[in-house]
């Protein structure tokens, strides 16, 4: 049996690991995850990893659906049969001898990743596991037609997705597999992009993310800089500045911007070569591709009742190691009124309390607290000048604070130390001399 003297820093971090997930594991138990890769990912070091990937999320509770490519395939099968891959703009341009290369590639693609989810050997991510892979004809397609000048003759664009089948089969707890083929009404079929799919299903089963496996982490700025988190409308303003991105992530952007305009919760890029990514990316704070939005990622509100639990989580530390008094949850349940918190991301990552002192037209800024991964983040100076506005908006004159280890970060703000006779009476009377708390106080 195990001692805590065995228990190594792998295990303490393993530990930590699992308490930050928690809260995305029970946020994502039953939403739906659409996530799309090209035939590049079977070709790959990562094709394996990935899969146990997807396995895990199964297993969490999260509806899945998978949008596969095969552009690679399609070439290497139309070189077998000698013939010569076309594209105009990026797009495939599918004649009768490309069509028969293209459903024998999606085909086999196909097979392949079926094969990959049907695992369950031991001493693996998948032992244990099942998961039911279904598909269908779940797309109606049509025609690209003429564009500049040229017939793009049977590669086609969506015409309509089934939402409703796709539904049915995640409700039977299925991952449903999507090969980017179509027929339209009158039987023809069609060669579509896989990205286009997986922008069309994602908006007709209105999923929560949608998550593009691409040729590099993320979205980048003018410099090459990753960018974490981006809005919809900055998105936006890269395309129109012709902001240089990598193949693969330039083709999928504009897709991405009408889908999360349409109603996708979140779209994810992703590098699909990096192990374990989605797991980084939807588990922990800081995340390691870009994600889109609607709105800014982080937002900041009134506290209600629902938020106590998570707060009581975030000052723990701060008051096992002194720097802030103890609240118990009945206290913080009956104050929940005084405090503001910021959320990234659907998860509580920093409050903060104001207690207004009326008669002397003072508050007390109190409780103001960061999670360490998000410190310098700014979040800490958000959450006090919400509450200075706050405090202005009432007609107060002072803002007070007691303080044992951050006085410097408050003086850096504008309050300057002062004795306990300026506290509020009230106040004053409950001045713990024991903590011997540092009173920095600030006119507004």
């Amino acid at each position: 049996m195990n001692t805590s003297a065995d228990t190594t820093d792998s295990d303490v971090e393993l530990v930590s690991w699992v308490r930050q997930a928690a809260p995305y594991i029970h946020a994502f138990r039953g939403k739906t995850f659409v996530i799309a890769f090209g035939g590049e990912v079977l070709l790959g070091s990562m094709a394996q990893a990935i899969i146990h990937d997807i396995a895990l999320l199964d297993s969490m509770g999260i509806k899945l659906v998978l949008v596969h490519g095969a552009r690679p395939q399609i070439d290497e099968e139309m070189r077998f049969r000698n013939l010569e891959p076309r594209f105009h703009k990026g797009l495939r341009i599918t004649d009768g001898a490309a069509l028969e290369c293209v459903k024998r590639a999606m085909g086999v693609t196909r097979i392949e990743i079926e094969a990959l989810l049907s695992q369950g050997l031991p001493n693996t991510p998948m032992a244990g596991a099942f998961l039911r892979v279904t598909g269908g004809n779940f797309i109606t397609a049509r025609p690209v037609g003429v564009m500049d000048g040229i017939d793009y003759l049977y590669t086609g664009a969506v015409r309509k997705i089934i939402a409703e089948e796709i539904r049915g089969d995640l409700e039977q707890e299925n991952v449903v597999l999507i090969t980017p083929i179509g027929a339209s009404p009158s039987g023809e079929i069609f060669n579509l992009a896989w990205d286009e799919v997986a922008e069309a299903v994602a908006v007709a089963i209105q999923a929560e993310k949608l998550i593009y496996l691409c040729d590099s982490p993320g979205i980048t700025d003018k410099k090459g800089v990753l960018i974490d988190a981006i809005t919809v409308e900055d998105a936006e303003n890269l395309l129109t500045k012709r902001t240089k991105q990598t193949p693969e992530v330039a083709r999928v952007l504009p897709g991405a911007i009408r889908a999360c305009r349409a109603g996708v919760g979140r779209v994810h890029f992703l590098d699909r070569d990096a192990d374990g990514a989605m797991l980084m990316e939807f588990f922990t704070r800081s995340g390691i591709g870009t994600v889109m939005t609607r709105a800014p990622l982080a937002r900041l509100r009134e506290a209600t009742t629902d938020d106590v639990g998570a707060i009581l989580g975030l000052i723990a530390p701060l008051e096992a190691d002194g720097t802030l008094v103890r609240r118990g949850r009945e206290r913080l349940e009956m104050e929940i009124d005084r405090f503001s918190v910021v959320e990234h991301d659907g998860v509580i990552v920093g409050c903060a309390a104001l207690y207004p002192f009326s008669r002397e037209k003072a508050a007390e800024l109190a409780c103001l607290a960061v999670n360490s991964t998000f410190r310098g983040s700014g979040y800490g100076d958000q959450l006090r000048q919400h509450l200075e506005s706050r405090a202005k908006q009432m007609k107060l004159k002072r803002l007070f604070v007691l303080t044992t280890r951050t006085a410097h970060w408050f003086t850096e703000r504008g309050f300057v130390e002062e004795g306990i006779d300026a506290l509020p009476a009230q106040k004053r009377e409950l001045y713990n001399l024991q903590r011997r708390s540092k009173v920095l106080v600030k006119s507004l």
